[in-house]
């Protein structure tokens, strides 16, 4: 029993970055349609940038967070207007290619500048182990946990009853009546990138926290990917539980079956689940969008 729990713990631990990340895609395609290939190269350049921010300046952790989320939604902004904008009327599979391009480049750019060595990225909040009857956490393993179900909470929150977010919904739904009802939707786009670079930026600085700031982080948000599909692509609550799911289903897997299997056994659930619900756990039927 205790062998399980720490499993289940673990796959929460991880699966709440691939939540997170989840979130983020879904939160994009909701509003414009777009899937962003980009987003764990954009959740890597948050965290690389907090991290040198972090060692410039003797900011308190609480202040770092804060001036990493102004930072993120900057990067999440500048790629709307740089990038994705003057794509606008363009096939939605040009602009998929475009950020295909653009994670390249941000990966390119980003072992230019900071190298290619793995950096320990130091805060206050890690080092203690917390005991939780059998199971054993590092206390940023914990935080982990605890900034996924904040986040998805203030995510419900606002898309259910901001003005803002139901004008993010209404866009969703029907971008021409969206206009006709007064709504900025390119306003909103580019608050839709925003939001999605500070989720997935504060997903890259935990992922950093727990592990280490590397040039391989991206690659969290391939695997993240799968999450989002699971959930169901314009759901962004929905794709953040399918993260949880697939973390646990990942460490249940390698602990009980064998190694290995932790990065393949979430694909094999979403084959079953797609199979059965092709627009995902959480995803509306009608989902036409690609």
């Amino acid at each position: 029993m205790d062998l399980l729990l720490n499993l289940i713990a673990s796959g929460l631990v991880i699966g709440s970055i691939y939540g997170l990340i989840a979130v983020s895609f879904a939160i994009i395609f909701k509003t414009t349609g777009v899937l962003n290939f980009a987003q764990g190269e954009v959740m890597m350049l948050v965290a690389y940038l907090s991290w040198s921010l972090g060692n410039a300046l003797p900011l308190p952790f609480p202040i770092l967070i804060l001036a990493s989320i102004i930072v993120a939604a900057i990067v999440g902004v500048l790629t709307e207007r740089l990038v994705i904008r003057p794509m606008i009327g363009q096939p939605i599979f040009t602009i998929v290619m475009v950020t295909i391009g653009l994670a390249a480049t941000l990966r390119s750019g980003i072992h230019m500048i900071w190298g290619v060595d793995a950096e320990s990225f130091e805060s206050s909040i890690s080092g203690g182990l917390i005991e939780i009857g059998p199971v054993v956490l590092y206390s940023e393993q914990l935080a982990a946990i605890i900034l996924f179900f904040t986040v998805s909470a203030t995510v419900y929150l606002f898309f259910r009853f901001t003005r803002v977010g139901v004008a993010m919904r209404a866009t969703a739904m029907d971008e021409t009546s969206a206009l006709l009802m007064g709504v900025d939707v390119r306003r909103v786009s580019a608050l839709a990138w925003a939001i999605s670079a500070i989720i997935s930026g504060l997903a890259g600085i935990t992922f950093s926290i727990m592990f280490s700031r590397a040039p391989d982080i991206w690659f969290q948000g391939l695997r993240s990917f799968p999450a989002t599909i699971l959930g169901g692509l314009d759901s962004p609550i929905g794709s953040g539980f399918g993260g949880l799911i697939i973390g646990v289903i990942g460490e249940l897997s390698e602990g009980y079956i064998g190694h290995g299997l932790k990065e393949i056994s979430g694909f094999i659930v979403i084959i079953v689940v797609l199979m059965i619900k092709p627009y995902g756990l959480f995803g509306e039927k009608e989902l036409e969008r690609v």
